[in-house]
């Protein structure tokens, strides 16, 4: 039987077109970038520290031998964020979910072929980009994002290890040359010629628990995420999107309302927030970068205080009006 087609063409029927096989190996030959990252202090809360858990993908299924690559494109239409913004890929349904559905349906196909498979989302150290790029979905820009030929970077992945054998895909070559719009662009400066920095990414930044003071003006109105990287872009340009319904942008993310985060409760979190991309770092992170963005910019101080409970988020209100004297 042949494997690939028979996946391929069932990917194809979820509406899945961009899938990618690569032989089921550890990663050696990232051995020396890992330590390099590790020696540096270029790691993140968010990442595996264990190097060896980093590079092997036995550790997941013992007999692997296949892992197969899936983008899901989530840009439903051209946007333009506005003054203040969630980052594009926070604005339809959380990508965790919705791409489990999708990765169980293929293994479950996979087991009626005779196969064994695991899908994971987020859920692994593996290093999902270059899985992404060794099986040719597409290649690893200058901004570290993997950017596929059709839909840009524009794409959530996932991956599924079988114990089928598949025949493996070839990697697609570099297409940045000589562009560096995503470097001018990065308002940090994370984005480097070698390695990239990723502790000083704005996504990362609006993300992580803990943010140093001379962050907060550097937010400009980004809510969870950054996109910058990703509008300058001129693979971009041109992207296809989706067909994935579950990725359609909900209106109250597209038109973020500042003084509902800054206000908000566990009652509205829950009913709205909390099934969206950046819902999975709860309630307090996006009061916090709402009230970051709001005095930063505005150097607004009337805000009612007694609607914030959190001691987290009322520490970043005081640090907010001292360091901008209000």
């Amino acid at each position: 039987m042949d494997f690939k087609s028979e996946i391929l063409k069932y990917c194809s029927s979820i509406g899945l077109n961009t899938v990618g096989f690569m032989e089921c190996r550890k990663f050696e030959e990232l051995n020396e970038f890992y330590k390099y990252r590790k020696n540096n202090n270029l790691e993140n809360e968010f990442e595996e520290s264990n190097i060896g858990n980093r590079i092997n993908p036995f550790i997941y299924m013992e007999h692997g031998k296949t892992i197969i690559s899936i983008a899901f494109p989530y840009l439903h239409k051209a946007i333009i964020n506005d003054k203040v913004y969630f980052s594009k890929y926070t604005l339809g349904n959380d990508y965790h979910k919705v791409l489990g559905i999708y990765l169980e349906k293929i293994c479950d196909f996979i087991k009626t072929l005779g196969g064994d498979a695991s899908y994971f989302v987020d859920n692994n150290a593996l290093p999902e980009r270059y899985i992404a790029y060794t099986s040719g979905i597409g290649f690893i820009g200058k901004n570290n994002m993997i950017i596929t030929p059709k839909y840009g970077s524009y794409v959530f992945l996932g991956e599924i290890i079988t114990n089928l054998e598949i025949e493996a895909d070839s990697p697609i070559e570099n297409k940045c040359g000589e562009c560096n719009l995503c470097k001018a662009a990065c308002p940090t400066g994370c984005i480097k010629e070698k390695v990239a920095n990723s502790n000083i990414c704005l996504s990362y930044i609006t993300q992580k628990k803990q943010v140093e003071d001379f962050w907060f003006e550097k937010f400009k109105g980004r809510l969870f995420g950054c996109d910058m990287c990703q509008d300058v872009c001129p693979y971009n340009k041109n992207a296809k999107t989706s067909s994935i319904k579950e990725f359609e942008p909900y209106d109250f993310m597209e038109k973020a309302n500042i003084d509902e985060l800054i206000k908000i409760d566990n009652a509205i979190f829950r009913e709205k927030y909390k099934n969206t991309s950046c819902g999975w770092r709860g309630k307090n992170i996006l009061q916090r970068n709402a009230l970051i963005n709001l005095i930063s910019m505005e150097k607004n101080k009337n805000i009612a205080i007694d609607s914030i409970k959190s001691p987290y988020v009322k520490e970043y209100y005081n640090r907010l009006l001292k360091l901008f004297k209000l």
